[in-house]
């Protein structure tokens, strides 16, 4: 069963902290399957599609030499996201790219922040997250 609260979401602002709606930011990407054009779009549609529990769009934009097999998005206890701050994007060439991002989020009503420097990889014109490095707060 789709989970109303999430539904909303999708009809009003996106998830990933732009002030667009949801179809016309990272619904492109998640639910219409266009390609991300810079890292940056890629990582926010990511913390978008974690949001919505959205695991094949996750598992399809993670760099097949680093994807794991499963993320289990929906198993107990569930991640209430709770926002996205990207604190920059480098480009270091044309096929590669950090992205530094604080993501905070709640479980079982404890607040917690993942802050993390993401790789990303460009392959024949389609971004991919490689993996990154966790910051300590």
């Amino acid at each position: 069963m789709k989970n109303p609260a999430k539904q909303r979401t999708q009809a009003v602002t996106c998830p990933c902290g732009k002030p667009y709606a949801y179809t016309q930011c990272c619904g492109r990407y998640v639910d219409q399957g266009e390609a991300a054009a810079t890292a940056e779009h890629l990582m926010r549609s990511r913390y978008t599609a974690y949001t919505l529990d959205r695991e094949n769009y996750l598992l399809d934009t993670w760099h097949p030499d680093t994807r794991p097999t499963s993320l289990q998005l929906t198993n107990p206890p569930q991640t209430h996201w709770l926002g996205l701050t990207v604190k920059r994007h480098t480009q270091t060439d044309a096929d590669h790219a950090t992205v530094e991002f604080i993501a905070r989020y709640k479980i079982n009503g404890r607040a917690y922040r993942l802050h993390e420097i993401s790789r990303f990889v460009r392959e024949q014109g389609i971004w991919f997250y490689v993996d990154g490095d966790i910051l300590e707060n």
